[in-house]
């Protein structure tokens, strides 16, 4: 049972740790710039930005920690750089095989398509929780080292409401991959549609008349620097990505039943 989602997660732990590693750095060195700037007005360098802009970049209270990670990782390194890492990722699981024609091989055991996916799919799982625990605990760690004080459960709540926002990057990233015919093409298709997804709800949402627009993009229902500065969230947001992550893993097996290999 589950020969081929152990595999495949089995090729994935040593980028796992790599991706944690990059990132635990880079959050290391964003608390202890956040020390260094201790007594400076952060936020007088953002008062004259629109106030569209100060929604994307996540500015929030920057005289806190809680404040300045919600801006300078979690709105940037969470919502866009892994939520196109994990697109990109999952947009080369299928395709990749059936371009190198490994997927005739794959096809010809005792397993069916949606199985298929359904197992590439729960692979990612492993970079999924590997980088939100060891970025997390990092991250807490680090602010203790240098005096800062973080609410743990705040913390945890970031992390683990993040799950079903990334978990719709790899749904987008699976549909791409069963429907393009290259592993450069589904990649590519992929990132581009996180990223528009993410510049829609940043800034197009932004403007009254194109509101409504902001409820297409996930990064709507994930808001880490409020979550972080004082516990707000919606469980109801996280039910319509976890929703959203379905819908899109049942879609990417229905396109690949019908596609020709």
């Amino acid at each position: 049972m589950l020969e081929t989602a152990r595999y495949e997660a089995g090729r994935r732990v040593r980028g796992s740790v790599v991706l944690s590693i990059a990132v635990s750095c880079y959050s290391g060195f964003i608390i202890w710039y956040f020390t260094v700037l201790e007594g400076v007005a952060i936020e007088d360098v953002f008062e004259d930005l629109p106030p569209a802009l100060l929604e994307a970049f996540g500015v929030q209270d920057l005289a806190t920690i809680e404040g300045f990670l919600g801006a300078q990782i979690y709105n940037f390194v969470w919502l866009l750089g892994l939520g196109l890492y994990f697109a990109y990722v999952a947009g080369g699981t299928i395709a990749n095989d059936i371009e190198s024609e490994r997927m005739d091989l794959l096809l010809s055991f005792p397993i069916s398509r949606s199985r298929l996916i359904a197992e590439k799919c729960l692979s990612l799982f492993v970079p999924l929780v590997v980088v939100n625990v060891v970025v997390g605990t990092v991250i807490y760690l680090f602010a203790s080292f240098v005096g800062e004080s973080i609410d743990p459960l705040h913390l945890l709540l970031v992390h683990l409401l993040s799950l079903p926002y990334l978990l719709v990057c790899v749904g987008i990233g699976l549909v791409c991959s069963v429907v393009a015919d290259r592993a450069a093409i589904a990649e590519r298709a992929a990132v581009g549609v996180v990223f528009v997804l993410y510049l829609v709800e940043s800034v197009v949402g932004g403007a009254d008349e194109y509101d409504w627009i902001q409820y297409f993009s996930p990064t709507h229902y994930y808001e880490p620097t409020p979550l972080l500065i004082d516990g707000t969230y919606d469980l109801i947001d996280s039910g319509i990505l976890l929703v959203s992550f379905v819908g899109l893993l049942l879609l990417s097996q229905i396109l690949f039943h019908r596609r020709d290999i």
